[in-house]
């Protein structure tokens, strides 16, 4: 499994990929961050990170497919999937072990945003257990829609078109709460419960409230490791039909 992760960390930092990912991730926290700190005319700027963090991710919403298109597309355009499926490793190493590096370049972009809120510490004054809070709803956010992305990889030999797959998903995914709203749906309660409980914004909104709840938590992994098994079976699946 370390091989699988070692080989795609360093497709991703040994290449500008992951840098220009970050700067891109960068550039669109500092755009609401800027945003955010209130009318210039005050002499003291309001502004929470959670609102910056739940402004950011419509736009994240762009990056992630980017991240992930590549993880098993390329692999099967180059012909490099026979190598993979032929090696010691099993489908359960080689699926994580790509997961894990999608995990960390992600990380590594978490972790470059960490300027604002010291920057904002230095200067001001920042709610830690707020900031926390949604750091941590922000990257279980993230690890859901990485999974997704990466399950999507596994059906094409198309970098493009895993993208945007990817991208209509998960705005799926991002909207599906205001669907659940609609008149239409609101008909029937049973069914709107049951649309609603794949939303994940509302659940993200907790988070950036400052307000860590099981629940969410339960969720967020449950849809990771369900997305995970899925990929499984798609690679196993194709596996077995190349005999």
């Amino acid at each position: 499994m370390f091989s699988i992760y070692k080989k795609d960390l360093q497709s991703f930092f040994f290449t500008p990929f992951a840098y220009i990912v970050t700067a891109l991730f960068l550039f669109l926290f500092t755009f609401y961050f800027n945003g955010s700190i209130g009318d210039q005319s005050q002499a003291t700027y309001f502004f929470s990170f959670a609102n910056v963090f739940y402004n950011v991710i419509i736009m994240f919403i762009f990056l992630i497919p980017i991240l992930t298109m590549r993880t098993f597309a390329d692999e099967r355009k180059f012909g490099t999937e026979v190598l993979l499926m032929t090696s010691p490793l099993n489908v359960v190493q080689i699926i994580i072990g790509k997961y894990l590096a999608n995990i960390t370049v992600f990380l590594f972009m978490l972790a470059s945003s960490l300027f604002f809120p010291i920057f904002t510490a230095i200067k001001g004054e920042v709610v830690m257990s707020q900031l926390i809070c949604a750091y941590l709803g922000f990257f279980l956010w993230g690890a859901m829609y990485i999974a997704i992305g990466q399950l999507i990889s596994s059906f094409t030999e198309s970098s493009i078109l895993a993208a945007i797959i990817g991208e209509i998903v998960m705005f799926v995914f991002l909207f599906i709460d205001d669907f659940a709203m609609t008149k239409f749906i609101a008909q029937y309660p049973a069914i709107q419960s049951a649309v609603y409980a794949f939303a994940a914004q509302p659940r993200f909104a907790y988070f950036s409230q400052g307000f860590i709840r099981l629940s969410d938590i339960v969720f967020f992994i449950s849809a990771i490791i369900v997305c995970l098994v899925w990929n499984y079976i798609s690679i196993e699946k194709r596996r077995w039909n190349r005999g």
